[in-house]
C-alpha cells in the first residue's frame, strides 16, 4: 500500500485475517463492533521490538470519518450528552462530526493556541504520546464556559493511548467543577491509558468508549507483528 491509501476504505468483515501466519505486515486490520475492518499502518517503536497501529482521522476518507462518527454517536447516546467537547488537534474532527450525529447544533473545542482574552486559570499543561517532547497548554475559551456548566458533557479525542491528553482535559474540566458523563474516542490504543485515567476519572473504564480497539504489537519470529 502507498502511505496515502490508509484509512480511505472500510472493508467487509473477515476481509483480512485477524492472526495471519507470520504476523501482520504493513498494516493492522482494526475492527468495528459489527466486524467491518479498517486497515491501519503499523508504526514501529524506537525499541524495534514493539509497534502500534496508527490512526490519523483528518487524513481519513470522508466515508471513513463519517462511519467513525456515526458509530461513536451510537455508542455514547445512552449517556445522553448535552454538549460535546473536543481535544485538539485531531479530536476536533471527531468531536464535530459526532456532535452533528447526536443532533447537536455546535460543539466546544479546547485549544492549545492562547488568545489574548484567555485566562491562565482556565488552562493546564499537556503533552501527548505522539509529541512527548512538546509541552503545551490546553485552554478553554472563557466564552465557552457557560455552554458546559451544569450540562451533561461528553469529552472526546481521536485516539486514547497513554492517557496524557485525556488526563489534562479532565484536570481542566475538574477546575471548572465539571465531570464528563463519558469519554469517547475513535480508537482506544492498547490499555496503557486505563491506570492514569482511572486515577482521576472514577467512572473509567466503564464510560470510556471507543469505536476501534488496537493492541500493542510485538515482533513475531517470522518478522511480522502480533498482539502482545
Amino acid at each position: 500500500m502507498q502511505p496515502h491509501d490508509f484509512w480511505q476504505e472500510i472493508h467487509p468483515p473477515h476481509t483480512f485475517e485477524r492472526l495471519p501466519d507470520g504476523g501482520h505486515r504493513g498494516f493492522f486490520p482494526a475492527e468495528f463492533e459489527d466486524g467491518r475492518q479498517l486497515r491501519l499502518p503499523i508504526r514501529e517503536l524506537a525499541d524495534g521490538k514493539h509497534a502500534l497501529a496508527s490512526l490519523i482521522i483528518n487524513q481519513a476518507g470522508f466515508a471513513v470519518e463519517e462511519a467513525l462518527c456515526a458509530s461513536l454517536a451510537e455508542k455514547v447516546s445512552a449517556f445522553e450528552p448535552e454538549v460535546v467537547i473536543g481535544l485538539p488537534t485531531l479530536g476536533l474532527t471527531l468531536a464535530r462530526g459526532t456532535a452533528k450525529k447526536l443532533g447537536h447544533s455546535r460543539y466546544v473545542p479546547f485549544g492549545t493556541s492562547r488568545k489574548f482574552w484567555y485566562r491562565e486559570e482556565l488552562s493546564v499543561p499537556m503533552s501527548s504520546i505522539t509529541s512527548p517532547e512538546q509541552m503545551k497548554r490546553l485552554y478553554l475559551d472563557p466564552r465557552m464556559l457557560p455552554l458546559i456548566e451544569n450540562r451533561r458533557v461528553l469529552l472526546m479525542d481521536d485516539v486514547i493511548s497513554s492517557g496524557r491528553s485525556i488526563v489534562a482535559a479532565l484536570e481542566l474540566l475538574d477546575s471548572c467543577g465539571i465531570r464528563p458523563v463519558a469519554i469517547g474516542a475513535a480508537m482506544l490504543q492498547t490499555s496503557a491509558w486505563k491506570e492514569p485515567v482511572s486515577a482521576i476519572y472514577s467512572h473509567s473504564p466503564d464510560r470510556v468508549v471507543g469505536v476501534l480497539r488496537t493492541p500493542r504489537l510485538k515482533r513475531a519470529l517470522a518478522g511480522g507483528w502480533i498482539p502482545e
